[in-house]
């Protein structure tokens, strides 16, 4: 038999199974772009705005070391466009590598892979349907946000070349997933020898950008990233440098084909260690049992946490250089909510983090799912524990996990940004209460998945989907006017913008009491529905 054999079946299966994923996701992505170089038309408006905000920003170690440089500063498009390059490539990369996981390693380890092998299935058809999957999705992807930063007035030549920088970071992290899935038994620690390789790259070409003597510059040659971004859109357009992605994608294409041979379905290349035959006693309750499976991606999201906190709290004190015109201060100040500039800056990516915070929310909650599929739920369920137990249990990891996070990012930038204005002992606790008050909007976010997994299990990745459209709406509705009806839809539109802003307790309860609501009502139709 063809070992690609019902290659284009599983390929229509996956595109069936994430027919409403896959749009909003790419609708996010080009409505970032776009959005953003839509604005930056009327923020810097002649070419001395440009170049004093473009030179502030490279002066920056800080904003070089998150985004990366700006490589031409008389560039609108450059400029427009630097927060999205480097940082837009590595998350495109994360959902390349994941949709590549998912659809291999995630069906060896739920088992119906094995069951669809049993019929007319070569062995490399899954992988092989993944990563086109995955690279029609990036693929489509950037040429899609090519195609709207054309429209906002920016130059083709330039926005096809950035639309390639998404695109080469997605198909190297596309085979990253690949190769990543033949290595372990379970999808989580497949994802997560990917965030790894992700992290490193982005730290390499941090390294390389940030370092401005030149010693260091070959480290962003190390990385994937710093291939994309050295593809320089709307600075030279240097399209050669796409070939570094496209030859590593045929090796470690080449790789993890090479790697199906030497393993059976549902086994990984590294194996599994076997646990002890009696369970510690820090083990014998569902919530302890929720702390160990979920303890360790949390230490991995409070670092970066802590890290992204000490960078954005650290930018502060230069933001009155970077945001030069009247129209740049008012975008920002529009959206922080707030009028001082640097608390709106602050309170603008105060609410970043809490988008971020949201993503680890919804991935903890699934866990529930998750375990449900592998069977692994079922035996705890035989025993003393309850429904409510269990599910409590994760559903409690992800609305503490969400605290942690935001208030380590509180942290951070208290302490960098009250370092940098000469106020840390009145910075530290106004940049906590505005990681605080992020918190009701998380976990109503957090508190749709639950009730997804309760009322409609084999829809709950839906919720990814309407993280992405309430991101879309609280993040551009003001930059585009939306109407106020369409941004009320947002949870995150109704937290009190801080610091700085007026702090209004009315939203924070509400949000609370309808997050507490989406929980009781998740838990109580778990309670009565079948398992599985």
């Amino acid at each position: 038999m063809n070992d690609f054999a019902g290659t284009t079946t599983l390929v229509r299966l996956a595109l069936r199974r994430d027919r409403v994923l896959l749009p909003v996701w790419i609708l996010v992505f080009v409505s970032m772009a776009a959005g953003s170089a839509a604005a930056s038309i009327d923020l810097y408006p002649d070419l001395a705005s440009r170049v004093e905000a473009a030179e502030t920003s490279n002066s920056s170690p800080a904003l070089v070391s998150l985004y990366g440089r700006i490589f031409d500063p008389t560039s609108l498009g450059a400029l427009s466009l630097f927060k999205l390059t480097a940082f837009g490539a590595l998350l495109v990369g994360l959902l390349a590598a994941m949709l590549v996981v998912r659809h291999t390693r995630a069906e060896e380890e739920s088992g119906r892979l094995e069951l669809l092998s049993a019929g007319v299935l070569g062995r490399y058809a899954a992988l092989a349907a993944a990563l086109i999957v995955s690279a029609g999705t990036v693929i489509v992807l950037g040429l899609l946000t090519a195609v709207s930063l054309i429209g906002t007035g920016l130059p083709a030549g330039g926005s096809f070349a950035f639309g390639l920088t998404w695109i080469s970071a997605g198909l190297v992290f596309a085979g990253v997933g690949g190769l990543t899935a033949q290595l372990t038994e379970g999808a989580r620690t497949a994802n997560g020898f990917t965030a790894i390789v992700l992290g490193v790259s982005y730290v390499l070409r941090a390294l390389g950008d940030s370092d401005s003597d030149g010693g260091t510059r070959w480290a962003s040659w190390l990385s994937p990233i710093g291939w994309a971004q050295q593809i320089r859109p709307y600075a030279g357009d240097r399209w050669p440098v796409a070939l570094a992605p496209l030859a590593l994608l045929v090796v470690l294409v080449a790789a993890a084909f090479a790697l199906i041979r030497r393993r059976d379905v549902g086994a990984g290349l590294v194996r599994p260690r076997p646990g002890p035959a009696t369970a510690a006693p820090s083990l014998r309750s569902p919530l302890a049992l929720a702390w160990r499976l979920h303890r360790g991606s949390l230490f991995a999201w409070g670092f970066a946490f802590l890290l992204l906190g000490l960078l954005v709290g650290s930018i502060a004190s230069n933001v009155d250089g970077f945001v030069t015109s009247d129209g740049a201060k008012e975008m920002m100040e529009k959206l922080g909510g707030v009028n001082g500039l640097t608390d709106a800056f602050l309170s603008t990516e105060m609410g970043m983090l809490g988008l971020l915070a949201s993503a680890f929310g919804i991935q903890a909650a699934l866990r529930l799912r998750s375990e449900e599929t592998a069977l692994r739920a079922e035996p705890l369920l035989a025993t003393g524990v309850t429904r409510y137990q269990w599910l409590a249990s994760h559903a409690l990891m992800a609305l503490l996990g969400t605290g942690v996070l935001v208030l380590l990012g509180g942290l951070g930038s208290g302490i960098s940004s009250g370092a940098s204005l000469g106020n840390l002992g009145h910075q530290v606790p106004r940049m906590l209460a505005a990681g605080a008050v992020q918190l009701p909007a998380i976990w109503l976010v957090t508190g749709l998945v639950v009730l997804l997994f309760g009322v409609a299990p084999k829809v709950v990745t839906v919720a990814w989907g309407l993280f992405g459209a309430f991101l879309l709406i609280g993040q551009f509705g003001p930059i585009f006017d939306l109407p106020q009806g369409v941004m009320d839809v947002s949870p995150y539109a109704h937290t009190p913008r801080l610091p700085g802003g007026e702090l209004s307790a009315t939203p924070v309860v509400v949000l609370a009491a309808i997050a507490l609501g989406l929980l009781l009502v998740g838990s109580i139709s778990f309670r009565r529905r079948d398992v599985g």
